[in-house]
C-alpha cells in the first residue's frame, strides 16, 4: 500500500484528481487531494494566498500521512513540491511531476514560463487592475489547457477553471539544494501536446536534476482530465 498526496496547480483544486484517485484506491493507496489556500473549499482573501501558504498546506498534509508518501504535482504545483521536499525529504518517497514546473535553485514559475517560446498561455492571461490575480477566458481554458479532452470534461473544467487565481506564487524563487531535494526520487510525466507548458520546457526542465524515470503521455496539459487511466498506470508503476 502506498500514500500518495497529489496536489493541483494553479486556478485548480484537489477535485482534478477524483479520477485518477478512485483508481489509486482500488488499487489499495490510501490518496489525499488537499485544497491549496484560496482554491476549491480553502477560502483565502487573495493577499493571503502565497507560496509560503501553498508550501504549509502540502507540507502538513505528507506530515500527517503515516510513513511516507508519494508526492504528486500538476503543473505550478511542482514548485510547491520541490519547495516541501526541500524541507522535509525524509518524509517523501518520491516526486512525480506531471507536466510540471521542475525548477532550479532561484527559479519562479513566471521566469519559467517566459523562457518557454512555445508556451500558450502567458499572454492569454487576463490581469487584474491590481495586478494581484489574474484570470482565464472560457475559450483560452477549453483551447490551451483542454484541448484534447473531451465536451463533458471540458464542461466541468471550465468553471472551476475560472477562478481567481493570485499571482504572489508566480513570483516567489524556490530555495533547493542538493543535499534536501536533490536527495528525494524523482519521476517526470511529459505530456506530449501540452500548450500550456511546451514540451521543449519540459526537456529543459528534466535536464536541470537527476530524474530516475521519466514518462511520456500523448496528452495535453491536464492528463487527469484527458487520459486519467493512462495517468494512474503511469503513476501506480
Amino acid at each position: 500500500m502506498k500514500n500518495y498526496v497529489m496536489v493541483h496547480g494553479a486556478w485548480g483544486e484537489g477535485s482534478e484528481f477524483d479520477e485518477v484517485k478512485k483508481l489509486l484506491r482500488a488499487d489499495g493507496s490510501k490518496v489525499f487531494t488537499p485544497d491549496l489556500p484560496g482554491h476549491g473549499n480553502n477560502f483565502r482573501p487573495i493577499n493571503k494566498v502565497t507560496m509560503d501558504a501553498y508550501v504549509e498546506r502540502v507540507a502538513d498534509a505528507v506530515n500527517d500521512v503515516d510513513g511516507k508518501a508519494i508526492l504528486v504535482g500538476h503543473s505550478l504545483a511542482g514548485m510547491i513540491i520541490s519547495q516541501v521536499a526541500e524541507s522535509i525529504p525524509q518524509k517523501i518517497e518520491r516526486l512525480v511531476y506531471v507536466c510540471a514546473m521542475l525548477p532550479k535553485n532561484g527559479d519562479t514559475a513566471m521566469g519559467l514560463m517566459q523562457s518557454d517560446k512555445d508556451g500558450q498561455l502567458l499572454s492569454k492571461l487576463v490581469l487584474s487592475e491590481c495586478q494581484t490575480y489574474a484570470t482565464l477566458r472560457a475559450e483560452d481554458i477549453r483551447e490551451i489547457l483542454l484541448h484534447d479532452a473531451d465536451d463533458a470534461h471540458i464542461g466541468e473544467m471550465i468553471p472551476k477553471l475560472s477562478m481567481k487565481q493570485a499571482t504572489q506564487p508566480f513570483m516567489a524563487a524556490v530555495q533547493l539544494s542538493a543535499a534536501n531535494f536533490g536527495s528525494v526520487r524523482k519521476h517526470y510525466v511529459r505530456a506530449s501536446l501540452d500548450k500550456v507548458l511546451s514540451p521543449s520546457l519540459q526537456d529543459e526542465m528534466i535536464a536541470n536534476w537527476k530524474v530516475d524515470q521519466v514518462s511520456t503521455l500523448a496528452s495535453g496539459h491536464f492528463p487527469m482530465t484527458s487520459i486519467a487511466s493512462s495517468l494512474f498506470e503511469v503513476i501506480r508503476k
